[in-house]
């Protein structure tokens, strides 16, 4: 067992070296400048477009449903712990860098959107669509389809489930001395009653849950930083100098030079928003519409709330507080910078938070590994997989999670290398869509 546990460590390394973080930034710059920019430009239009409803449409679920469904699953932990580890490892430039990959991101997210609308398909359990089905028709390549499928089904029980249930029982545990499996047990019955319902109980639950869970850790982090508004502007000078200059050790901090900013900032902005890892946008292809970019244009505001608005946020606290050069483990760093300004009701914040951040993610993440489960088998063993699902989420709660981080990683990074190759092959059909769109609305 240690043999394999050593094996997917280290292939989850090789994945996740400079090559693939290479590879999804180059993806998102080449998007951009087919695209002439378009996530500066069209962000208003898209923003607006978020609340707009098409009764004729086909789908499932209205543009901001599937919105919510995508935030389910990207805002997370890392927006709590992953900033935290871009700058405990990387320092304050970091921070810098994982705005790049946000923005770059924007344009990978709505090129997703785009094929996932314009390839989808109408099955028995409602919309299907996603890598696996712009893969097989429309790069013409079914064997990296259903390998995509296969790797989105296996990081959906890890990354998906296992790590954010075991995430919420640690924390519980470490903060009010919950037991494991009471934290498994209530988590399990939270998950059986919305997901059994399909990707519209999903789809309403999410509309309700994630905008006020994200608008109350934004208004909480709001308060810090006006508080302390005379702080602001040295935490911005810090990221922005910092991302082109070493940080030097002191205190507690190991110091970092210019590539660990780099390296720490775009692996954990991707981890942040999923920009290139194909997952966002089999939730997109859900979306009730006859328009593939005005879907696309929506899931591209998924990146920027994920990490232009809630990431910056977090840093912006962290940057502020006296924690983040003396050593402090990005574990819990984050709680005590909230705690820092707000005494013990930061810490509570921070705690509540987590637990939410994970559920949503577990709900936004059973969508897509049963449209995995969906494309392997041909429409058969949905039910089944939401039963084991559901199991698994009181598994995960109770057991320790090195071994299932490294698979999640690699089955991440798996699935991001053919949707990438999906995208720049079929990059003409991303553009075409987007001029015809904005023509027949001048």
């Amino acid at each position: 067992m240690q043999a394999i546990e050593n094996l997917i460590s280290t292939l989850s390394g090789i994945i996740w070296g400079p090559p693939m973080l290479i590879l999804l930034v180059g993806t998102g710059i080449y998007l951009t400048v087919i695209l002439k920019g378009m996530q500066f430009w069209a962000l208003p239009h898209a923003l607006k477009l978020i609340f707009h409803k098409e009764e004729d449409g086909e789908g499932d679920i209205t543009h901001f449903a599937a919105l919510m469904t995508a935030l389910a699953a990207t805002v997370g932990i890392g927006n709590i712990v992953g900033v935290a580890t871009a700058i405990t490892l990387g320092g304050p430039g970091a921070v810098f860098w994982m705005w790049v990959t946000g923005i770059v991101g924007m344009a990978t997210k709505y090129s997703e959107a785009v094929l996932a609308v314009k390839y989808r398909q109408v099955g028995e359990n409602g919309m299907k669509g996603g890598p696996m089905y712009y893969l097989r028709d429309g790069a013409k390549m079914p064997k990296l389809g259903m390998a995509f499928a296969i790797f989105t089904a296996g990081a959906a029980f890890g990354i998906g489930n296992m790590t954010q249930s075991n995430a919420v029982a640690s924390i519980l545990n470490s903060e009010m001395a919950l037991p494991h499996w009471v934290t498994g047990l209530v988590l399990l019955t939270m998950t059986a009653v919305v997901i059994l319902g399909g990707i519209k109980s999903i789809g309403k639950f999410t509309s309700k849950l994630v905008p006020v869970m994200i608008l109350a850790y934004v208004l909480s982090a709001m308060v810090i930083l006006v508080m302390n508004y005379d702080k602001i502007g040295g935490a911005f000078g810090l990221i922005f100098y910092h991302a082109f200059n070493p940080i030097a050790a002191g205190g507690g901090f190991a110091g970092a030079a210019i590539a660990a900013a780099i390296r720490y900032g775009v692996a954990r902005g991707v981890f942040s928003n999923e920009s290139g890892l194909g997952s966002a946008p089999i939730a997109a292809a859900a979306a009730k519409t006859n328009i593939p970019a005005k879907q696309a244009l929506v899931s591209m505001t998924q990146t920027f709330i994920d990490t232009l608005l809630v990431c910056t946020m977090t840093a912006l606290i962290i940057l502020i507080s006296p924690y983040w050069h003396e050593g402090v483990s990005a574990g819990v760093l984050t709680m005590q910078s909230f705690t820092y300004h707000l005494g013990a009701v930061g810490g509570y914040i921070v705690i509540i938070a987590t637990v939410l951040f994970a559920f949503s993610t577990i709900l936004g993440w059973s969508y897509y590994g049963e449209k995995a489960i969906e494309f392997i088998f041909n429409g058969k063993y949905i039910k089944l997989y939401r039963v084991i699902f559901i199991s698994v989420v009181m598994v995960g709660a109770m057991m320790k999670l090195e071994f299932v981080w490294n698979f999640s990683d690699l089955m991440n990074g798996m699935m991001a290398i053919p949707n990438l190759l999906a995208l720049l092959i079929l990059s003409k059909v991303i553009s075409s869509e987007t001029k015809t769109y904005f023509k027949s609305i001048k």
